[in-house]
């Protein structure tokens, strides 16, 4: 009764300790997708903007800018344009996997991780915006 007992809470903890993990590597995956869109917003279209084309990002340094931001942090994913012909907003998707420490037991060695970061250019002073 007592093995069973142990076993049973053996898995309880186990099952406890990874998927807190699993939700501590979702929550710096978001964290790492967010500033991937940062930086990515930051690369700006100048040749557009001098020409009063308005605040855009350029496409080509945007990406590239993310995808080094995500390579830095050991991580890959995807930047999406989802106004696209508008590239006044960014879209990061940062995919890992979470090392498991128990659940290897049972043959489940890693657990997949995705997170999700935007970031959207404004100029000057805007309403807020509420809901």
């Amino acid at each position: 009764m007592v093995a069973i007992t142990v076993a049973s809470l053996v898995a309880v903890v186990g099952l406890v300790l990874d998927f807190g993990g699993q939700l501590r590597a979702m929550e710096r995956a978001d964290a790492v997708a967010q500033e991937a869109a940062r930086a990515a917003g930051q690369q700006l279209d100048i040749d557009r903007l001098r020409a009063g084309g308005g605040y855009q990002v350029d496409a080509a340094r945007a990406e590239a800018a993310a995808q080094a931001y995500l390579a830095s942090q050991h991580v890959t994913g995807d930047v999406d344009f989802p106004k696209y012909p508008d590239l006044s907003e960014i879209s990061v998707t940062a995919r890992t996997t979470y090392r498991t420490s128990l659940l290897g037991v049972v043959g489940i060695t890693t657990l997949s991780v995705q997170g999700h970061g935007k970031a959207t250019l404004l100029h000057g002073i805007t309403e807020g915006k509420t809901g």
